[in-house]
């Protein structure tokens, strides 16, 4: 049954989007993802900062999924924080590169009222085994075919793993990336929404300011 379960969840996360996260994607914004297909986001150049997302909430949309106890979860549960909620999966390469740094983002971070969560589509005791092993000391929360349901929500179309959403402490989506996360990006993007948290920024214009530093940041000699 669990051979099963697992064609099953990697032919669906294949189709959506394996080519995407096998070769490293360029970060992307919120808006930018909603209108891109799958082939055109590798090329993809960011969006202007009054584009409206067509398919991307502009608040992190709820769901409920296991936590490692085996107690519901639901995604909301963090209220007042930042979340950067991470999806991914144990057979994700990318996804595993990056987990040593969402640990590091939640310890040096999580005092200024950033929250890490893992949303692991993954088959459970796999899940757990391997939380053990990497010691992921942020919550994870876990499912299969409602995995799939959760990333769905974000209205994304093709999609891939690993995939981290970013918000502000009032739940709105800030940026969306697409791909294996860097210190680099991730301190661009925190710093950016730091500045949300404090009123100096809307959400769009820490979009635009967002997109303009990673875009630095991938340009060769920067």
């Amino acid at each position: 049954m669990k051979a099963v379960t697992y064609v099953a969840v990697a032919i669906v996360a294949g189709l959506a989007g394996f080519a995407i996260y096998r070769y490293a994607l360029e970060p992307s914004i919120a808006p930018e993802l909603a209108t891109a297909s799958a082939p055109e986001a590798t090329t993809a150049t960011a969006e202007p900062a009054s584009a409206e997302p067509k398919g991307t909430p502009e608040v992190l949309p709820d769901f409920t999924l296991t936590d490692i106890e085996g107690q519901p979860r639901s995604i909301r549960s963090w209220t007042g924080k930042s979340m950067i909620v991470n999806f991914w999966a144990t057979w994700c390469a990318p996804c595993r590169r990056e987990i040593p740094l969402l640990k590091e983002m939640q310890q040096t971070r999580g005092a200024e009222g950033f929250q890490v969560v893992g949303v692991a589509v993954d088959v459970r005791e796999d899940v757990l085994k391997y939380a053990q092993e990497i010691g992921i000391d942020y919550p994870v929360i876990m499912g299969e075919q409602d995995g799939l349901e959760a990333v769905g929500k974000f209205g994304l179309g093709s999609i891939g793993f690993p995939f981290t959403v970013f918000t502000d402490n009032q739940h709105r989506i800030v940026v969306t990336h697409l791909g294996e996360l860097h210190k680099p990006q991730a301190d661009a993007i925190l710093g950016v929404i730091a500045r949300v948290n404090s009123g100096e920024l809307t959400p769009a214009a820490a979009r635009t300011m967002a997109a303009a530093q990673l875009q630095k940041l991938d340009t060769p000699d920067a």
